[in-house]
C-alpha cells in the first residue's frame, strides 16, 4: 500500500497529495500547467534541492525557474558538465578548465598542448548542441566517497581526488552524463534539453561559455571588452601555479602539512608588491605635474578602504602626503536615501551620495582651505560632524574611496590629468576544481556578512536579502566603469576562505530555518565545507582581509 502525504507547494498556495516516494520532478509534471513555467529545481523547506529529490514526508516546496538566482546557477552548471562531456569525447588529451567569470560569460581553458581555435570551438559547440538536442538525463548519484574518488582517479580529474581526499566526507554527490561523471556544488538541471538559450565565443587562449541573462531571458548578452580585468586575472593565475595553489585541494593539502603560514605570507607579500607599483606609477605622475586626486572604486566589500590606507603609506614612503577621504561619509541620510525596484535603500546609486555637498568640499580643498569632513553613522543612518578637519599642503595628494570614483560624474569638473582611478576587485582566482570555479559575488557576500554582523549591528539575513538589490547596483553604477581605471588591483587572497570559513559558519548557522534566506546561508556553508580552516592568527595586522575580520592594525 502506498503512503499518501500532503505537500504545500509555494508557487500555487495550495496543499498538495502526492505518494510517498514521488519525486520533485513527478510532482512538478503534474502541477505544470499551473506553474506556468517549467522548473528547473526547487526549494525544500528553504533547501535547495535537485527534482530527482523523492518526498517521503511533508515538506514545503518552491519550484523555481531558470530566470531565479538558484534555477540560473543550476542551468550554469548543467552547461558546465555538457562542456565537459564534450571535450572529453573530442579532444581526450584536453583538460578542460572552467576558469572565472568575465566578459559577460565564463572564461574556459583546454589546457597546455591543446590548440583552442575558433574551428575547435565551433566543433565543441557543435557537440553541445547535438548533446542537448539528445535530451539525454543529467542523473545524481549519492555514494561513498571512497567510490567516488575511484571514478574521479578513472577519468584523470586529479583535481577532485585531491579534493575529496582533504575534505573528508563520507558520502559524495556525483552526477553522470552519457557515462562521464562530474561532481558540482548544487543541482543540475534533469535533462539536457532544457539547456536552449547559450553559445561559445572564441576568446584569448580560450572562450567563453556564454549563457542567457536572466534578466532578459531568451538573449544573450553582447560582449564587453574587459582587458584589464583579464590582465589582472591571468597574473594571479600564474601566481597561483608557482605557488603551487591552484585549487581547493591543493591548499587543503597545504594547511593540513602546516604550511598555512608560508602560504598567507607569500600572497600578502604579493598585495604588497602590487600596491607599491600602483604607489610607484602614481608618484611619477604627480611629479610631472598630474595625478592630484587619487579615485580607487570597486564593488562592495572588495577592500576598498584597506586598499586606500596601503596604498597611502606607499606612497608616503615616495616622500607624498597622501590625504583620505571615504565617500561612504557622503551617504545623505538613510530616510532620504533612493528606492531601487524593490522598495529597498538603493545605497549603490550616484545619488545615495551628497554629491552637492562632496563637490563643494573638494573645491575647498583644492582652493586650498581647510574643510571639516563629515562621518556617516552606520547604525542610526545619519551624517555627523566630529571635527575632522582637512587642509591639503605642499605635496598633499588626496586619496578618495568609494563605489563610485570611476562614474566620470562624480568627478566632472576635475581636469582629467588630475585624476589617477584605481579599480579595487577581488578577482578569486583560485578554484574549487577544474570545473567548479569560485565567484567573485560569492567571496565578496561573505566578507559583506562577517562585516556587517561584526561592526553594523546586521545579521546575515539581512546581508543575504539586501544582497540581489546591491548586485543590481554594481551591475548599473560600477562595473561599467570599471575600464576607466589606471590601474586593477586585484584584492583576493588566496588563502581567504579558509580563514574566513571559521569566522562565517557561526554566522551563517544562525539563520533560521523558516525564512528564505536560509537557502543561501546553507549554500554559502556548503561552500565553506570545501576549504580545510585556517588559522586566524596568522593573518597580519595590515592584512585587508583584516578590514572584514577584525584585528587590523587600521583605524575605519
Amino acid at each position: 500500500m502506498t503512503n499518501t502525504l500532503k505537500i504545500y507547494c509555494v508557487n500555487i498556495s495550495e496543499y498538495v497529495e502526492v505518494a510517498g516516494g514521488e519525486t520533485l520532478g513527478e510532482l512538478a509534471a503534474r502541477l505544470r500547467p499551473r506553474l506556468g513555467f517549467e522548473p528547473i529545481s526547487a526549494r525544500v523547506n528553504n533547501k535547495n534541492e535537485a527534482l530527482a529529490f523523492p518526498l517521503y514526508q511533508p515538506k514545503m516546496v518552491e519550484f523555481l525557474p531558470v530566470t531565479s538566482p538558484s534555477g540560473h546557477r543550476s542551468y550554469v552548471r548543467s552547461l558546465c558538465m555538457v562542456l565537459y562531456r564534450a571535450v572529453s569525447r573530442l579532444l581526450p588529451a584536453a583538460r578542460l578548465s572552467i576558469e572565472h567569470s568575465m566578459s559577460r560569460g565564463y572564461f574556459c581553458t583546454l589546457g597546455p598542448g591543446t590548440d583552442c581555435t575558433a574551428a575547435t570551438v565551433a566543433r565543441i559547440q557543435n557537440e553541445m548542441r547535438r548533446i542537448v538536442e539528445a535530451d539525454m538525463p543529467l542523473e545524481r548519484t549519492e555514494a561513498l566517497t571512497a567510490d567516488a574518488i575511484e571514478i574521479f582517479r578513472r577519468q584523470g580529474l586529479d583535481d577532485k581526488v585531491r579534493l575529496l581526499e582533504t575534505t573528508h566526507e563520507l558520502y559524495t554527490t556525483y552526477y553522470t552524463l552519457d557515462g562521464i561523471c562530474d561532481s558540482f556544488y548544487g543541482t543540475l538541471a534533469p535533462r539536457t534539453g532544457m539547456l536552449t538559450d547559450w553559445e561559445l565565443r572564441p576568446f584569448k587562449d580560450g572562450f567563453l561559455l556564454v549563457v542567457f541573462d536572466p534578466e532578459h531571458p531568451g538573449c544573450l548578452p553582447e560582449h564587453i571588452d574587459q582587458e584589464k580585468m583579464y590582465r589582472a586575472f591571468t597574473d594571479y593565475v600564474l601566481f597561483n601555479r608557482i605557488v603551487g595553489v591552484r585549487n581547493a585541494g591543493e591548499l587543503n593539502e597545504g594547511i593540513q602539512h602546516r604550511r598555512g603560514a608560508d602560504i598567507v605570507n607569500v600572497a600578502e607579500a604579493l598585495h604588497e608588491k602590487q600596491i607599491a607599483r600602483i604607489s610607484d606609477d602614481i608618484t611619477e605622475r604627480y611629479r610631472n605635474g598630474g595625478a592630484r586626486i587619487v579615485l580607487i572604486a570597486g564593488p562592495s566589500s572588495s577592500g576598498k578602504t584597506t586598499t586606500t590606507k596601503r596604498l597611502g603609506i606607499q606612497l608616503t614612503t615616495n616622500l607624498l602626503k597622501p590625504c583620505l577621504i571615504s565617500l561612504d561619509n557622503y551617504f545623505i541620510d538613510r530616510e532620504k536615501t533612493p528606492r531601487d525596484a524593490s522598495g529597498d535603500y538603493d545605497y549603490e546609486s550616484l545619488y545615495a551620495l551628497d554629491l552637492e555637498q562632496f563637490n563643494r568640499d573638494l573645491n575647498a580643498l583644492i582652493a586650498g582651505e581647510e574643510v571639516e569632513l563629515p562621518t556617516y553613522n552606520f547604525e542610526s543612518g545619519r551624517r555627523i560632524y566630529t571635527g575632522h578637519r582637512m587642509k591639503l599642503d605642499h605635496g598633499s595628494i588626496l586619496l578618495i574611496e568609494g563605489i563610485h570614483g570611476l562614474n566620470p560624474a562624480l568627478t566632472a569638473h576635475i581636469p582629467e590629468e588630475m585624476k589617477y582611478r584605481v579599480y579595487v576587485s577581488a578577482l578569486t582566482t583560485i578554484k574549487i576544481d577544474d570545473h567548479n570555479w569560485i565567484p567573485t559575488t560569492d567571496n565578496r557576500l561573505l566578507r559583506r556578512i562577517i562585516r556587517d554582523h561584526k561592526y553594523r549591528g546586521t545579521s546575515a539575513v539581512e546581508t543575504i536579502r539586501r544582497w540581489p538589490s546591491v548586485r543590481r547596483g554594481e551591475e548599473k553604477w560600477i562595473f561599467p566603469y570599471q575600464e576607466n581605471a589606471d590601474a586593477t588591483f586585484n584584492s583576493s587572497l588566496l588563502y581567504e576562505l579558509s580563514v574566513m570559513r571559521e569566522v562565517a559558519e557561526p554566522i551563517l548557522k544562525k539563520v533560521p530555518h523558516d525564512v528564505v534566506e536560509y537557502s543561501e546561508a546553507y549554500r554559502l556553508l556548503k561552500f565553506l565545507s570545501y576549504f580545510t580552516p585556517a588559522d586566524l592568527r596568522a593573518v597580519p595586522s595590515t592584512s585587508l582581509l583584516r578590514e572584514f575580520l577584525g584585528g587590523s592594525s587600521f583605524k575605519y
